[in-house]
């Protein structure tokens, strides 16, 4: 007997878990990588869930926070910010791709977007996704950031001044933060 999750295609996996986003800064305090978020918020931009692969035992292996606003371009948006270690496959998962390959072994040429993560530049480049929306992926902390955008003219908000800070650190512990509609694009 065991008690880790298996998949079938994929074999040992982590557990997911979906969670509502008053569960936010105990999610922060005990997870293993980064819980990034804008700040300041993108106007009009709402958060609408969070998720995470891990459990108890092993610890967050990989966080998803969800936003939700205008596009650039006028209609809505949605905006999932992933962080996971190597070989979790969450942020593969929510591009709509799949395998749990390293995506940097596809990254090549010069970035495609520019943001800042915990005060650093960090280079995002475009990487594989499902027709309907787009997604890009590089490095912080050690681990990968994944910015999966719905519809994909909704990349231009990455165009935008973004930082993200991780909600992790004790500055964000007691953040109010404006929530919205639960996210209907976190996996379940």
């Amino acid at each position: 007997m065991s008690s880790d999750w298996d998949c079938t295609q994929h074999g040992p996996v982590h557990p997911y878990t979906s969670k509502p986003l008053a569960a936010l800064s105990q999610v922060a305090q005990s997870a293993g990588v980064p819980v990034w978020a804008p700040m300041p918020l993108l106007p009009q931009w709402t958060f609408g869930g969070l998720g995470v692969c891990g459990d108890e035992r092993t610890g967050a292996k990989a966080t998803v926070l969800a936003l939700a606003g205008p596009s650039p371009l006028g209609g809505p948006a949605d905006l999932l910010l992933i962080a996971e270690e190597p070989g979790i496959g969450l942020g593969a998962r929510i591009a709509g791709i799949d395998g749990l390959d390293d995506p940097g072994v596809h990254l090549e040429g010069a970035p495609d977007a520019k943001i800042l993560a915990a005060g650093h530049p960090t280079p995002l480049w475009r990487t594989s996704s499902a027709e309907d929306r787009v997604a890009f992926v590089g490095e912080a902390l050690g681990v990968w950031l994944w910015a999966v955008l719905w519809p994909p003219a909704a990349e231009l908000v990455l165009l935008e001044h973004v930082e993200l800070h991780d909600l992790r650190h004790e500055a964000h512990h007691a953040l109010d933060l404006p929530a919205g509609a639960g996210s209907p694009r976190l996996p379940h």
